[in-house]
């Protein structure tokens, strides 16, 4: 066995975020009154996108995105509702909308028979994912998930990983892969912390310039020959 413990991103790597975000963004919309058609939730995708990117990059904090992405999507609805209320909604909504992504359960129910240890990193919001995972086929394979609001730090913070790497008994760089569909948190994270990385990459995007990548997989079923 050539790595143990297995660090998997949650969202776009186990998960399919883009449906239950959808999904999510539908119900809100019907306990609201707010229109539901494919470019009302672009425009609000579009805003989200622009805030979590700031998030990524240590400009604002996960409290700020969550509300202030309603907050400008009403203005550019010309709407007036609860913001607040809209998020909490939201947010409900997407921690019951559980959507493996392919092949994700059977690969982490063979990896865990292997003997590897699966742990969950995400920046994600913490009662959402609490609640995906316990709702989920995943709740009795992860030996623990690691949610940067309980850290205190974010991928693709040192501090991060330093808080996840304490928290696995014998962890190290020798024994633990990092594996994760984002570029600017789960590789630039793996990196930060000098531990090698998967990326994957199932819409096959050129590599960047700049960063270290140890494996690239397109397919989850992948990582049963690498690890």
């Amino acid at each position: 066995m050539r790595y143990v413990n297995l660090l998997l991103d949650a969202d776009d790597t186990l998960f399919d975020f883009p449906k239950a975000s959808a999904r999510a963004f539908s119900r809100m919309c019907q306990l609201h009154d707010i229109p539901d058609t494919p470019d009302v939730y672009q425009l609000y995708h579009q805003i989200n996108l622009e805030l979590w990117n700031a998030f990524d990059r240590g400009e604002v904090t996960k409290e700020f995105v969550t509300l202030e992405r309603y907050v400008r999507f009403f203005d550019a609805m010309h709407l007036k509702r609860d913001a607040a209320a809209c998020n909490q909604d939201y947010l409900t909504a997407l921690g019951e909308c559980v959507y493996p992504l392919p092949h994700a359960e059977d690969v982490c129910r063979t990896l865990v028979s292997r003997g590897h240890r699966l742990y969950i990193i995400t920046n994600a919001v913490a009662s959402v994912q609490r609640n995906r995972l316990r709702g989920s086929a995943f709740a009795d394979l992860i030996t623990d998930a690691f949610i940067s609001e309980d850290a205190g730090a974010s991928k693709p913070a040192q501090a991060y990983y330093d808080y996840v790497l304490t928290r696995i008994p014998g962890a190290s760089a020798e024994n633990t892969l990092a594996i994760g569909d984002s570029l600017t948190t789960d590789i630039a994270g793996a990196n930060n912390a000098g531990l090698p990385c998967c990326w994957y990459n199932p819409r096959r995007d050129p590599r960047p310039q700049g960063l270290h990548i140890d494996y690239e997989i397109q397919d989850l079923q992948a990582l049963l020959d690498l690890v």
